[in-house]
């Protein structure tokens, strides 16, 4: 027996730098509709777009630690847009209204998925946030590797996207 979710429904994080962590989600949740749900001086939540989003200060015992994208936890995450024209948007507020580091611009990253389309950037602490956008059922559908006449599990993943030995 096996059981399909509905997505994930919230993800939290913690921030070393607070006083611009916290603004950043804020700001970036907002103009993903999302909306407010608790606010002080230590932690933000916002809920909306069928997702939460839970960003809290680290206690300042733990905050010697920076965040390593290569080390054992949260790698990046990916929030999923409804078109190409939406990554669009949301690189352009990232960019121009965010202190953001961008990692990548709208690209087309289809050696992942069919259509793959997405932008990759970080909060002031380094933590890697990605939209994309991938048309139709992307894997699933006929040009994916595990539709009908798919490859089936790729053997390797890495800058060359999905690949077989």
């Amino acid at each position: 027996m096996t059981v399909e979710v509905n997505g994930i429904a919230h993800i939290q994080l913690s921030v070393n730098d607070g006083p611009r962590c916290l603004p950043f989600w804020e700001k970036l949740c907002h103009f993903l509709e999302m909306k407010t749900l608790i606010r002080n001086e230590e932690t933000i939540y916002c809920i909306g777009s069928r997702t939460g989003i839970l960003v809290r200060v680290a206690p300042p015992d733990k905050r010697s630690k920076a965040f390593e994208q290569d080390t054992s936890g949260l790698h990046h995450f990916c929030f999923r847009a409804r078109s190409k024209d939406d990554v669009d948007k949301i690189y352009q507020f990232v960019e121009t209204q965010l202190d953001a580091k961008i990692i990548h611009g709208p690209e087309d990253s289809s050696r992942f998925a069919p259509g793959y389309y997405s932008i990759l950037f970080e909060d002031p602490d380094g933590i890697r946030v990605e939209v994309n956008y991938v048309p139709g059922k992307g894997h699933f559908g006929e040009q994916g590797r595990l539709g009908e006449q798919g490859h089936g599990p790729a053997s390797q993943y890495g800058e060359d996207g999905l690949t077989d030995t």
